[in-house]
């Protein structure tokens, strides 16, 4: 049942996804077709997905969040927010790449399903804390999508190639202020799964969390003189695009480098 579910989650993700491609690609040449649509397949996929998750990630036993669990759940965290975001904010475009992502990670989770409870039920407190941490890392993967947009919009911009799909996003000046929202929540987030991490925190070394602290004190470090220059100096364009997707580098190489290390290559648990 759950590879039917599965399946047809990651169909209605690409479908999702390919349908808001087609749209934006059909931008310039008459009126932009609905949203509405697309992200109504993307919720059906997000919903299909959350009930793989609930059996495989939120287990009686506790939080399982093995390497391909945590990849799973992120993806499905990440399109969650998207859509949910869509309500207020014209974002729907990072759908484009989140969405088939967010269908790579379903399947990835059904074909390699592992074993990680990294908290039992009654470590709520840490439970919370790793939640957190997933949120504040979906909110900047984002970022770093909204960055990558940004820097395609700001590329044609200056090669003088205003027309095709660009009409069909908002202004520059929008999506950077789109950004630095996403980053802003983001950077927060981090910044409560960091100072709340130190609780749980008993041997730096003894539990394999010395590369993934480090790592994302330095994302951590990166967003924050990102919004500093942007509050001090005015950063923005280019400057934004490159510390954006550096520190989302530096994040990815945290969660997901050191767990794949850890548990795929030197099976440590």
């Amino acid at each position: 049942m759950n590879a039917l579910i599965g399946g047809l989650a990651a169909l209605l993700y690409l479908v999702a996804g390919g349908w808001l491609a087609l749209r934006l690609a059909r931008s310039g040449e008459g009126p932009v077709w609905p949203k509405r649509a697309p992200l109504l397949v993307g919720w059906g996929a997000v919903l299909l997905h959350a009930t793989i998750l609930a059996q495989t990630v939120f287990a009686p036993a506790g939080l399982n969040l093995g390497f391909f669990n945590a990849l799973s759940f992120t993806g499905g965290l990440i399109n969650a927010l998207l859509l949910a975001v869509t309500a207020a904010r014209p974002v729907e475009n990072l759908g484009i790449i989140a969405l088939p992502a967010g269908a790579l990670t379903v399947l990835l989770g059904l074909l390699f399903p592992d074993q990680r409870i990294v908290a039992d039920s009654s470590q709520w407190p840490l439970e919370l804390h790793i939640l957190i941490a997933i949120l504040a890392y979906a909110l900047l993967a984002l970022a770093a999508v909204q960055a990558l947009l940004l820097a395609v919009q700001d590329r044609r911009l200056r090669r003088r190639q205003p027309g095709g799909f660009l009409r069909g996003i908002p202004p520059l000046t929008t999506m950077e202020t789109l950004l630095f929202q996403l980053i802003t929540a983001g950077f927060i987030l981090l910044s409560i799964t960091l100072a709340s991490g130190f609780f749980f925190l008993k041997d730096l070394f003894g539990q394999h969390l010395a590369h993934k602290t480090i790592l994302s004190l330095i994302a951590w470090c990166v967003f924050g003189v990102l919004l500093w220059g942007r509050w001090r100096f005015g950063w923005r364009g280019r400057t934004a695009i490159r510390w954006t997707l550096s520190g989302f580098g530096f994040l990815v190489l945290a969660f997901f480098g050191s767990k794949l290390v850890l548990e795929l290559i030197l099976r440590r648990y």
